[in-house]
């Protein structure tokens, strides 16, 4: 449905102000309209409708805004009694206002979601909402979707990850990712970084020691850490994030770090180290003020 404000009227057409309105065919929706706008007239030029007036166009869009919201409501009572006739029995479903899906992340998934009309996902949920009058179209792509679903479940990897057995690249990513959770970095023992101030590392970025324990590090960790060099003592240093305030007031350094200071785990870091942690720091303030918007309490 739509409308045109650029009328110029065909031969045989009365000059006149107005606005033209496009819409399908249906017998009830053009009896609906010649009820709403009695002096309206078809153009078979056009295939349109005109109205003439000064305020048709407003009038025109009020109207198609009510008739596409009559339409979804329609469509929405058949999707409904769709479901309730023929149901999709899956614990990946729940039915509310719409229908939600939740399933374990799946790329396969996103695929099959993202060409369903009119799903979009919640992020309060953490769910997609598919409405009903999009059930048909879901019940097309759920034996798809259940399938890259049931793939993608926790047990279901645990149990391909033992058929195959783990390989060094995986034992090395799982105790990676289990350092990242513990905010520990290793640095040399004689060239502690300073406290509280923002510096780069090849782990982890620009970040911001908070401590260093004295706690030696073990050398084995030195396949997570690429930087530790044999025969130098290494001690764990605990950090956190920087926030972009103290990002922005960091001053860069005029040079690159070389071996020396990579190799003791942390420098001062370049403008273009900041530039990329100021971007992440501000995409990270951004969702967070969007939560925040969303759950006030």
């Amino acid at each position: 449905m739509k409308r045109s404000d650029d009328h110029h009227p065909s031969r045989g057409e009365r000059e006149t102000i107005g606005a033209v309105a496009e819409f399908p065919y249906d017998r009830m929706t053009v009896e609906r309209f010649r009820e709403l706008f009695p002096r309206a007239r078809w153009s078979d030029e056009r295939k349109s409708w005109f109205v003439p007036g000064k305020t048709a166009a407003r009038r025109i869009d009020r109207w198609l805004a009510r008739e596409a919201a009559l339409v979804a409501a329609h469509a929405d009572s058949r999707g409904r009694d769709a479901f309730a006739f023929d149901p999709i029995a899956s614990p990946y479903i729940e039915v509310a206002n719409d229908l939600l899906v939740r399933t374990p992340y799946s790329q396969a998934v996103l695929k099959q979601l993202r060409e369903i009309p009119w799903a979009n996902w919640d992020e309060d949920l953490r769910a997609w909402r598919v409405p009903f009058r999009s059930y048909e179209d879901l019940r097309r792509h759920w034996p798809e979707i259940e399938q890259a679903a049931q793939h993608a479940e926790p047990e279901a990897r645990k149990r391909r990850r033992e058929e195959r057995g783990i390989s060094e690249a995986e034992r090395a990513a799982q105790l990676r990712n289990a350092e990242r959770r513990r905010h520990r970095h290793p640095v040399l023992a004689v060239d502690l970084p300073p406290l509280g101030r923002a510096v780069a590392t090849d782990q982890y970025g620009v970040i911001i020691f908070t401590d260093a324990s004295g706690e030696l590090v073990e050398p084995e960790f030195s396949a997570v850490y690429r930087h530790m060099r044999a025969g130098l003592d290494y001690v764990w240093g605990t950090w956190r994030s920087a926030t972009l305030a103290e990002l922005i007031k960091t001053w860069p350094a005029r040079h690159e770090a070389g071996s020396a200071q990579h190799s003791r785990g942390w420098w001062q870091p370049t403008l273009a180290e900041l530039r990329v942690a100021r971007r992440n720091a501000r995409s990270i303030d951004r969702r967070r003020r969007t939560r925040a918007l969303k759950n006030p309490a």
